[in-house]
């Protein structure tokens, strides 16, 4: 397990080759879920200093709320329901260049500006997802699906 990151400069991309293997190095071993969602939070809010990083898994047929960081989060979210329960829903990644522009956008924190949500699906069933809010318009891109989803595929459940 790693005790410290090393955070790196440069392309999102090269950030992303950087943290990536650090990640799997901290969750390897450790069979806690929250543990290890706790330490991916943290890992991705130290690379990149992102508004909030967190995880909503399903439970009793909504969106909860689970290890993240940034300001308070808003505690469920029903699915069909602003990014996360839309991405839930559909199943698939959705990238919202300006959360003001997306209907029915669940402003947990009205400094969020742009967001990427991913479903994390296992024997296909949705058991939750990785929310991402940047204070910055347009900050996510197809990089970051590509890495974000490598790490989601690296989480034991």
């Amino acid at each position: 397990m790693a005790e410290e990151l090393i955070v790196a400069q440069g392309t999102k991309k090269e950030k992303y080759e950087t943290i990536v293997p650090q990640i799997r190095a901290i969750i390897e071993g450790e069979t806690d879920l929250v543990a290890n969602l706790a330490n991916i939070c943290a890992a991705l809010k130290e690379q990149f200093d992102y508004l909030w990083v967190g995880f909503y898994l399903v439970k009793g047929g909504e969106l909860v709320v689970s290890a993240f960081q940034g300001p308070v989060a808003c505690t469920r979210i029903r699915k069909r329901k602003g990014v996360c329960g839309t991405a839930w829903a559909e199943r698939k990644t959705i990238i919202v260049p300006d959360v003001e522009k997306f209907p029915g956008h669940i402003a947990c924190s009205s400094l969020s500006r742009s967001e990427i949500v991913l479903p994390i699906i296992r024997a296909k069933e949705v058991l939750g997802v990785l929310d991402v809010d940047s204070i910055g318009l347009a900050d996510f891109d197809e990089t970051d699906e590509k890495y974000l989803q490598q790490i989601i595929d690296l989480i034991k459940f």
